[in-house]
């Protein structure tokens, strides 16, 4: 995953993102149940206070009568108002003073506030018997559910539509604003008038929220600005059941940035890129190459940090007490045999000696390699703590050689070669079972904040891909007809 290649010979692609979620185009904004980590009393992130909701009011089925009522409509005296009215609507907003305007738009921000606070109260039991999540698996589902919302149905190189962006912006700020109270105290010196120099306790922002979440909004902002660049451009789309010959559909286009094996289930429903019978022009193909490449660094950045919250994060009981006694019979014999009793350990040659067809099979592979390296971890800590304690000049000597230090340590360099082989693998039992158990109120805001931006990061760089992989097939018939 360090570079990207610019070569036609490549594969499908449809990017399928982490426990949340990884490829959220698939989704419609309201199914937004399969983003977030699911528990029993768990539901579906909704937003109450839209546009309709906000200056439409409600009628019943008899209000269509020729006179309105004085109870029902009050203040209507001119027939266009009665007439609206009838209708069950409101005059256009030019119509509405500016007063009246400001006065809706802080009921409306006053609502989405109430909503927020409810649910971070009741956990997402609207029963209000106790039952619900924690606050931390809430506000990540919060983050998840949103980003559906907004992202879910955008799925073209287009910017995102204004009222999308500002209720995207809207409500991170919202649900980001709790990091703001999040904070660690350290010492410092205070001097007071008289010259006495006193030491006292101040607060400052936790150290990986002041970190990752300014470098996090940044990130954020790079890819809407991605987005919005793509205003005018060479290319269009085409719906999937299209058959108009102006379309030139060959296939979804789905490619990878990395070889890998062909995706069984294309993506048959995504809107097919296309190019005129010329191709890109040279200024239109530099700016998606540069544009590529950007999101490309976004997407490696909010991995970066995904992963690096998701390190910090305490392991759950539950998934210790699935663990396996024996790493052995986890990863089987053969690769326990390869591991161990090479001299010089090379993982990508042996993923290549495996029989890894698809990415399911690359995930259950992926949960047996963590799942023996926690094994093997385990037992290194258990002897070195228990035979070498009295012996600290040798315990780091004793634990290089140590057996299940090496097996733990090759396999960790296994699953890192293995994530970098399947850049769109979703996310691990552990890393799932992770999330889900968070009760640390920063680190969710960060893994979540992460974890959609890294699948939109992942998404664009995609489209780009298919752009251009339509531009170059292009190119190549016309060289062909040419010829």
């Amino acid at each position: 995953m360090d570079s990207i290649s610019n070569s036609d010979e490549n594969s499908d692609m449809g990017y399928q993102p982490s426990a949340s979620s990884l490829d959220q185009t698939d989704q419609s904004p309201t199914e937004t149940t399969s983003y977030s980590i699911q528990s029993g009393e768990s539901f579906a992130y909704c937003r109450t206070s839209s546009v309709t909701s906000a200056f439409s009011e409600h009628t019943d089925d008899n209000s269509c009568s020729e006179t309105a009522s004085p109870n029902c409509w009050p203040g209507m005296k001119t027939p266009t108002r009665a007439a609206l009215s009838r209708l069950g609507m409101k005059p256009h907003r030019y119509a509405l003073d500016e007063k009246q305007q400001d006065e809706e738009t802080m009921d409306l921000e006053l609502e989405l506030m109430k909503e927020r606070f409810s649910k971070l109260l009741l956990g997402e039991d609207m029963s209000g018997s106790g039952k619900g999540v924690c606050t931390a698996v809430t506000i990540s589902n919060a983050v998840t559910n949103l980003y559906a919302s907004v992202f879910g149905q955008h799925q073209k190189l287009e910017p995102l539509r204004p009222d999308k962006k500002l209720m995207w912006r809207r409500e991170m700020n919202c649900l980001l604003s709790v990091c703001d109270y999040i904070v660690e105290f350290a010492p410092a010196l205070q001097t007071l008038k008289d010259g006495t120099t006193l030491e006292v306790m101040t607060s400052r922002p936790r150290s990986d929220i002041y970190i990752n979440l300014p470098a996090l909004r940044k990130l954020d902002t790079m890819l809407l600005d991605i987005l919005d660049s793509f205003k005018e451009t060479e290319f269009w789309y085409a719906d999937p059941g299209s058959t108009s010959g102006n379309s030139t559909r060959s296939g979804s286009f789905r490619r990878i940035i990395q070889p890998q094996p062909q995706r069984v289930d294309e993506k048959w429903w995504l809107p097919i890129p296309c190019v005129s019978s010329t191709g890109l022009s040279e200024k239109a193909k530099k700016h998606l190459l540069q544009k590529r490449d950007c999101a490309y660094q976004i997407h490696k950045a909010s991995l970066s940090i995904n992963n690096s919250i998701l390190a910090e994060m305490e392991i759950p009981e539950s998934y210790i007490a699935t663990l396996p006694k024996s790493g052995k019979a986890s990863v089987g014999d053969t690769i326990y045999r390869y591991m161990y009793t090479t001299e010089k350990f090379y993982p990508d040659c042996l993923l290549d000696s495996l029989d890894i067809g698809s990415e399911h099979e690359a995930h259950e592979f992926a949960d047996k390699v963590e799942a023996s390296m926690h094994t093997w971890r385990r037992k290194c800590v258990t002897h070195s703590k228990s035979s070498w304690d009295a012996v600290k000049d040798f315990v780091s000597e004793i634990d290089r050689n140590d057996k299940n230090n090496v097996l733990a340590a090759r396999a960790e360099t296994l699953l890192f070669c293995l994530k970098q082989r399947y850049p769109e693998l979703s996310q691990t039992t552990l890393d799932t079972s992770k999330i889900q158990y968070n009760k640390d109120v920063g680190q969710a805001i960060l893994e979540s904040y992460s974890r959609v931006l890294e699948g939109l990061a992942f998404n664009i760089v995609a489209w780009i891909e298919d752009v251009l992989f339509v531009h170059k097939t292009m190119k190549r018939n016309q060289q062909t007809s040419c010829g």
